[in-house]
């Protein structure tokens, strides 16, 4: 079983792209689910297809502005999150059941979940070169802010010490993706850096 979710995190602010309704939503944490999003949508997929057609539909609703820099600069960080689950038969007693198998003699089942965000960050502003005033501004400070944090958290991981306290806790982006950036779970990042010499400060960091 595949299902998808797609969710939005404007002004530190977590909402659904696939409701029509942008409540906001709080992220919990659970023994067995580890860290979720409560009340987030999740859409059974049979394809890619499907999967392509679940993340057009969310970026329309997808909150972005106009700068000096972009027409059309995204204002919020994005997670398309896609959970793949698989049953499979156990081992009783040194005998291995297999599924279908009838009867009262059904094995029982063993669920393996994996789980994969595709992560779509809104770029790091110098409010000089944005020109960003009022409303813009705010989303602005929000974004160097959570970005800042993720930073942060990735420096920490690195750490070549024993160090204990990882700061998950200082944004809802990084919050979100605890579960992904440590433990057993694999992270690629892939920088967009722009070629223009006006861009050269941000390039650089």
């Amino acid at each position: 079983m595949v299902r998808a979710s797609y969710l939005q995190i404007y002004n530190e602010v977590i909402s659904d792209l696939l409701k029509v309704e942008r409540t906001s939503l709080q992220i919990r944490e659970d023994r067995k689910k580890g860290v979720f999003v409560e009340g987030l949508s999740e859409w059974a997929v049979r394809s890619p297809n499907e999967i392509y057609s679940l993340m057009q539909r969310g970026a329309l609703s997808r909150a972005t502005a106009s700068t000096k820099m972009n027409d059309m600069s995204s204002r919020s960080h994005a997670v398309f999150l896609i959970i793949v689950e698989q049953m499979s038969a156990l081992e009783v007693e040194g005998e291995e059941f297999r599924q279908g198998r009838g009867g009262e003699h059904d094995p029982p089942k063993a669920v393996r979940v994996g789980k994969l965000n595709l992560v779509d960050l809104a770029g790091c502003e110098r409010v000089r070169v944005t020109g960003a005033t009022g409303k813009r501004l705010d989303e602005s400070k929000k974004i160097n802010q959570s970005l800042s944090a993720l930073g942060n958290v990735i420096n920490a991981l690195t750490e070549k010490t024993n160090r204990v306290h990882i700061p998950f806790r200082d944004s809802k982006l990084t919050r979100l993706l605890e579960d992904s950036l440590g433990g057993n779970c694999k992270t690629t990042m892939i920088a967009m850096v722009s070629p223009a010499f006006e861009s050269y400060n941000e390039s650089h960091q």
